[in-house]
């Protein structure tokens, strides 16, 4: 080999490794809705309703009525009385509401309802983490602690970034610097580095 073509191949690969690294910090902050719409401690009023989700509804004074639900593969909660009952996408304010709606609506006279969430819907993370797959959510869910829980980076992980699916905004590209809230039902995918 010449030293002509050495010098050629090492521009090369230096122009792709400083253009893949300018690419790379170009990535900037994640969307503020990204970030503000799933911080932990507003999750409460701004986490949706989905597929999964487990809840206890209480009736104040009808034991009958309250209980534990899931959210169902239609998207709706069977409840006593007030029959299928559409829950994803709903906020726990809003479904509680249409809950309260159904029973007033020729069953109970002004019914008290309290709605918790007893168990979020899980996450998935997949791409270059060692253990891809489905695992439970744990509130105040960071990406950094996504990633750990799936058993970290493989060798040939783009540490840089990740892209997050989430219900309501689709794929995302956010920074892997720990500021990125996980939420329920969120897929994320860790990127292969290309050098």
């Amino acid at each position: 080999m010449s030293l002509f073509n050495a010098c050629k191949g090492w521009l090369a690969a230096s122009s792709a490794a400083v253009l893949l690294a300018a690419c790379a910090d170009d990535i900037g902050p994640a969307p503020a809705s990204f970030i503000s719409d799933g911080a932990p401690s507003a999750l409460g009023a701004a986490y949706r309703l989905g597929i999964g989700d487990k809840l206890k509804i209480n009736v104040f004074g009808e034991e009958s009525l309250s209980g534990a639900v899931e959210v169902n593969a239609a998207g709706q909660v069977a409840l006593p009385l007030a029959g299928e009952v559409p829950a994803e996408g709903k906020t726990i304010t809003q479904f509680r509401e249409l809950v309260a709606n159904r029973l007033a609506d020729g069953y109970l006279k002004n019914p008290k309802v309290t709605i918790d969430i007893t168990n979020y819907r899980p996450f998935y993370i997949h791409g270059e983490v060692k253990n891809g797959g489905e695992f439970s959510y744990k509130t105040g869910l960071k990406l950094r602690d996504a990633v750990a829980m799936a058993g970290g980076f493989t060798y040939r992980a783009n540490q840089s970034y990740a892209i997050v699916t989430r219900d309501g905004t689709g794929e995302v590209r956010v920074p892997s610097d720990g500021t990125v809230p996980i939420l329920p039902g969120d897929n994320v995918r860790i990127p292969e580095r290309f050098f």
